[in-house]
């Protein structure tokens, strides 16, 4: 007889099943065994909100195996993921199996390695009431608001929609950006910039235009004020009036939790929250490393907490000081304070390498792709974490001309510190600092350009899918591990679609929206949802019940569903066509975009009349290097973006490279962008070879 130890994947149950050895079996529940019913809503409201739990369609064969292992096994451990959702599977297999929920049958890895997984069995505890309770509010919470709105969209709008406690409010966010986008009203300004050098020297450093002499600030606002400027400079002598020299620290960002992960995934390396936390998932259960064997490579990827073991920090701190040296190990402990942990969510560490002397080159010897790039991304970030701050002695100039102040700062790195290894990515555009040349106040400088330039105030920018889990997060809307699928649905729901990674919301998507907004302000208020995420923290630290949590909810949620029905009780609400330039070939008028079962296409406005269809094509820029035709944007079977003639077939010119608005110089061809940011424009026409760094 052994024990059974059930966990929740496959590959989780391989790595395990390694450091357990013999005496136990080890099996995957396949993720949740039991769920509401899909076909209807499965909570009795007028019982305490009691859910009606069954089985999982398609895993009856699974069950009944689970079953017979439990009843020929010693004893039964839970040992599912260490979250709600991991606490609700556990609960819901000792009701399945006939365990007692009180029995001390539960077992938790903070990482699936020899270490971690010999300490969860070394300390068993009985399930988390609370914690279950929980994700147990938010599933009747979420099924209550999903099963109630969607039917009244779908005879309001149209089938297929769906509403929900975040995914709403997230599409409000979108929205509202894209209504200050659309709102903003540029306004003119101009830079005023001197290009200067010190006597007797030829490298030359940039000041701008600031303002008076007397060190009043001037906002220089249209092309009269900038000429009036640069006539009043004409000949005067640009001298340093004030220098000040100091020091700055930089200090490393911290190890990584679940929406700081997502958002440097998606800068860095281009994620979507759902590919990185697919990613994550594998590095977490476990893969097999040469000369290692089958081994979780990261601690559990979803938290909130920042804390990270004694042990962790010991083991980076040798690796330090064995790649770097002694003076690039932070000589203390760095501790960081959790924004929204729970006292649950801080039982987990910050997600870090679950053995920081496995480097990322060793690693890519074994795997490649999507999991080997986030695994050298946590990596690099928790090393860098416990390295010294960078230090840099900085400069900061004041140089008058006339009655005009110009001013200029630089920095040279006196000690480099973590960023050695790693610095972290930022969503905005930072100003560029360089180094300049040793200086004297009273000196003359020399004058060698001076150039204006009219600029213009930038809207805000739409959000990313960085930018908008930033913003979710900031918000206390939802919870890490919901910002994946929340954004996937609103854009599988067509509400938003990605244009060049920006998240842009669609006309339904705006039609929704306003719709929620009239009809169930309270669902789309963000301060509201704020405060419902609050209310469900507190039923999983103990301070609430789960049953009141939602019936306050629901309550008011009822009473405001009755009046919308009310209020559109014989309107149907039509999304509007959005017209393109797109035109008939049949009739003449401008074609518009549907959507249909297979995604949009465009059609005619006149149906029935005029039938007329057609795909929707995206053009790229450029032209086709081979025939001159315009070049589209096309998708492989995976998804991938690559680039066809619109002639193909008979032009069978496609690449993955981007193209270009430049032409080359020496053939007058389409230039095509290599590598990246810091690539390369080059000529792919036959015989050119001509190649230039792409401009920043």
């Amino acid at each position: 007889m052994s024990k059974l130890v059930i966990v929740e994947s496959p590959a989780k149950a391989k790595t395990i099943r390694k450091y357990l050895g013999d005496g136990y079996e080890v099996m995957a529940s396949m993720g949740h065994i039991r769920d509401l019913p899909g076909s209807q809503l499965g909570i009795d409201v007028e019982r305490g909100y009691a859910p009606q739990y069954i089985s999982i369609k398609g895993k009856e064969k699974l069950v009944k195996e689970l079953k017979s292992a439990a009843k020929q096994s010693d004893s039964v451990l839970l040992a599912t993921d260490p979250d709600r959702e991991g606490e609700a599977i556990s609960w819901h297999l000792a009701n399945l199996l006939g365990l007692d929920v009180d029995a001390e049958n539960r077992v938790t890895f903070g990482e699936i390695t020899k270490k971690g997984v010999t300490d969860g069995m070394a300390h068993p505890r009985s399930i988390d009431k609370d914690l279950f309770n929980a994700q147990q509010a938010r599933r009747v919470l979420d099924r209550l608001v999903g099963y109630k709105l969607s039917p009244f969209l779908w005879r309001k709008v149209r089938r297929g929609l769906s509403a929900g406690r975040v995914q709403s409010v997230a599409v409000r966010l979108i929205v509202d950006r894209e209504k200050e986008i659309e709102a903003f009203q540029p306004e003119e300004y101009w830079n005023i910039d001197a290009q200067l050098s010190a006597q007797g020297s030829t490298k030359k450093f940039a000041a701008r235009f600031y303002g008076t002499a007397a060190g009043e600030k001037r906002a220089v606002l249209n092309q009269e004020q900038s000429d009036e400027i640069l006539a009043n400079l004409e000949g005067k002598e640009f001298v340093v009036s004030a220098l000040t020299n100091g020091t700055r620290k930089k200090v490393p960002a911290p190890p990584f939790i679940t929406s700081t992960l997502q958002q440097e995934a998606s800068r860095r390396l281009g994620f979507t929250a759902t590919r990185t936390m697919r990613a994550a998932q594998t590095l977490y259960e476990g893969v097999d490393i040469a000369g290692v064997g089958t081994t979780g490579l990261i601690t559990y990827m979803r938290t909130d907490s920042l804390r990270v073991s004694d042990e962790a920090v010991t083991a980076a701190k040798e690796f330090i000081t064995g790649e770097w040296g002694e003076k690039y190990v932070n000589k203390t402990k760095r501790t960081y304070k959790s924004k929204n942990a729970t006292a649950a969510q801080d039982a987990h560490e910050a997600i870090r390498p679950s053995n920081p002397a496995l480097t990322p080159a060793e690693v890519e010897k074994s795997i490649s792709g999507d999991t080997a790039k986030l695994y050298r991304l946590i990596w690099s970030r928790f090393i860098a974490s416990q390295m010294a701050d960078a230090l840099h002695n900085t400069m900061a100039v004041e140089i008058t001309a006339g009655e005009y102040l110009f001013k200029a700062s630089g920095y040279t790195v006196a000690f480099d510190g973590y960023t050695a290894l790693y610095e972290e990515a930022t969503d905005e555009k930072e100003k560029k600092e360089t180094a300049l040349p040793p200086l004297e106040k009273d000196a003359k400088l020399k004058l060698r350009d001076l150039s204006a330039e009219q600029k213009f105030t930038q809207p805000p920018s739409r959000y990313t899918e960085a930018t908008l889990i930033k913003e979710l997060e900031e918000n206390g809307i939802g919870r890490p591990s919901t910002y994946a699928p929340i954004i996937t649905t609103v854009i599988d729901r067509g509400y938003v679609e990605r244009d060049a990674k920006k998240l842009a919301p669609t006309v339904l998507g705006r039609t929704i929206n306003e719709l929620m907004m009239e009809q169930f302000p309270s669902i789309v208020d963000v301060h509201f949802s704020a405060q419902m995420e609050k209310n469900l923290d507190k039923v999983e630290s103990g301070d609430a019940d789960w049953v009141s949590t939602v019936d306050s909810f629901y309550q008011d949620f009822d009473k405001t569903l009755k009046q919308a029905e009310e209020n559109l009780k014989d309107t149907k609400i039509k999304v509007p066509d959005e017209e393109t330039d797109e035109v008939c070939e049949v009739c003449g008028r401008k074609m518009v975009i549907k959507t249909g079962r297979y995604g949009k296409f465009l059609a005619c406005p006149g149906f029935p009349e005029c039938k007329n269809t057609k795909r929707i094509v995206k053009s790229a820029d450029g032209e086709c290097p081979l025939c001159g035709g315009r070049i589209l944007i096309r998708h492989s079977k995976k998804g991938r973006i690559y680039y066809g003639c619109e002639k193909n077939p008979t032009c069978g010119f496609m690449t993955w490279d981007e193209p270009s608005a430049e032409k080359c110089p020496k053939c007058g061809k389409t230039l095509f962008k290599k590598g990246g940011k810091n690539g390369n424009l080059v000529c792919i026409t036959e015989g050119c070879g001509y190649t230039t760094p792409i401009k920043k």
